[in-house]
């Protein structure tokens, strides 16, 4: 039997990956609970440019309100979206 020996460094390492993780899972569900998003936040849901994003709103497909300078987008919308390009496997 072969014996590893753990450091306090290698804990605090992994410490660290594992807070990393929990980080992205949270942050990935925040987007889910809200009900108005910014356009950088649209684009990394669909992965597509601002300018598919500027054309989504251009053509009616996605709401959107406009505060100051700020757009945001309905998170409502882009479930729609979602739903109606769904396209079954195979």
């Amino acid at each position: 039997m072969q014996l590893e020996i753990i450091t306090k460094n290698d804990l605090h390492q992994l410490k660290n990956e594992i807070v990393d993780e929990v980080k992205k899972l949270v942050k990935g569900g925040e987007q889910i609970n809200k009900k108005w998003i910014k356009t950088k936040e649209v684009c990394k849901l669909l992965n597509c440019s601002p300018g598919t994003v500027q054309n989504l709103r251009i053509n009616g497909s996605i709401e959107y309100t406009k505060i100051g300078g700020s757009l945001y987008y309905s998170m409502e919308s882009i479930n729609k979206i979602m739903e109606a390009n769904k396209r079954n496997a195979g």
